[in-house]
């Protein structure tokens, strides 16, 4: 099969599955809210998801080792496709966490088959671009996911089915592949050597897991903390909708261009540059937080510069990292995404009440400078060794 059939799959699968969770997020928010439940559990709820992705990375190397990449994609598929069947079936709060923490679960496997994969049998000189690819098709899915949500007016059950039927629907098309196995380490699978791993990708390329943790953060804190902070800026909800979706606009235009250009040039310069200018752009929002189309702008502005950290991360850990330890590479992307996906909104609720609601952007901005502070720092590093 042609590598563009083998990428449209891929990217296919994954916008399927940022489609899901899209939906899944402020669907489960909605039903709790209607149904009375307190905010600080409706929140509490939604983080079983991301432990589910982060427990489950422990043992996914061994995994596909094992069974190889195909298998596990299908496995994570059929989990996620069986949970969102469950959903109208068992309402209950404890049963809810089990299976939005077993969504997780079966995304993270989706999620690092197909990126184990792709980073594996793509040329180094088409791999920003690749992955560009992919991280649109998950950023276009979850922005559109959303969309699902009103059917919850017609019948409680109609998303579930519907967002299940198009999991199953997109990953039976890994049927057509054809199963490959990673490279093999001379190390045998255990629990033990996926830590020693870990150990070794760090030693090799602790810079390029910065990104996708900061630009969990980001996301998360966002999507949950700026609602509540425009609220209190006398921004309306229909503003709220209106901005939101201008960040995932401004990546979803920009990813690709941003991807193709990192092949082109040097990633970890092109990383600083746009942490830089991201960190200045966020600084913005908390001097122009009651004015709607500053604020458009100013997120489709970011959305431009830091949406794209996630996928340039996993490229530049690719770029950086010996191949036969990618796996465990992109283990460490998923776990430090979910880390900072959890941690969002934590900063960012801190950050609202401890300022009197001020200052959220502000630790937003700082966050991000710091990533670029040590982007640099890696830099120079690195001249010095090669000078020396």
């Amino acid at each position: 099969m042609k590598n563009k059939q083998f990428v449209l799959i891929l990217s296919a699968v994954v916008s399927i599955s940022g489609f899901s969770q899209g939906m899944l997020l402020p669907l489960i928010s909605f039903i709790f809210e209607r149904d009375d439940v307190p905010s600080f559990i409706n929140g509490l709820h939604a983080t079983s998801l991301y432990i589910g992705v982060f427990l489950t990375s422990l043992f996914l190397e061994g995994l596909l080792r094992k069974w190889g990449f195909k298998p596990l994609i299908i496995t994570g598929g059929a989990i996620v496709t069986l949970s969102f069947l469950l959903f109208p079936m068992l309402k209950t709060m404890t049963l809810w966490f089990i299976l939005r923490l077993l969504v997780g679960i079966g995304d993270n496997m989706l999620h690092f088959a197909t990126q184990s994969w792709l980073t594996q049998v793509t040329p180094r000189s088409q791999l920003g671009r690749a992955l560009a690819y992919y991280g649109l098709s998950f950023s276009l899915g979850f922005m559109l996911g959303p969309l699902l949500v009103p059917l919850v007016n017609i019948h409680e059950a109609l998303p579930f089915v519907v967002s299940a039927v198009m999991s199953l629907i997109a990953f039976t098309l890994v049927f057509t592949l054809k199963n490959s196995m990673p490279v093999q380490d001379t190390h045998p699978v255990s629990l033990s050597s996926t830590f020693i791993n870990f150990r070794r990708v760090i030693k090799t390329s602790w810079i390029a897991f910065l990104f996708p943790m900061v630009f969990g953060v980001i996301e998360s804190s966002i999507n949950s903390n700026f609602p509540v902070f425009a609220l209190k800026h006398d921004l309306t909800l229909h503003d709220i909708t209106w901005i939101l979706p201008s960040f995932s606009l401004g990546t979803i235009l920009f990813q690709v261009p941003i991807g193709s250009l990192s092949d082109r040039g040097n990633r970890s310069h092109l990383l600083l540059v746009l942490t830089l200018i991201g960190a200045t752009v966020f600084l913005m929002g908390d001097f122009f937080i009651a004015y709607r189309y500053v604020m458009i702008a100013v997120f489709f502005i970011a959305g431009i510069f830091v949406g794209s950290l996630y996928s340039l991360g996993v490229t530049y850990m690719t770029e950086l990292t010996p191949k036969h330890l990618l796996p465990a590479g992109n283990l460490m992307c998923g776990m430090v995404f979910s880390i900072g996906s959890i941690a969002g909104p934590i900063i960012g609720g801190a950050t609202i009440e401890s300022s009197n609601n001020q200052l959220f952007f502000i630790a937003i901005s700082s966050l991000i400078l710091v990533t670029s502070i040590a982007t640099l720092v890696f830099i120079m590093t690195n001249r010095q060794l090669r000078s020396d």
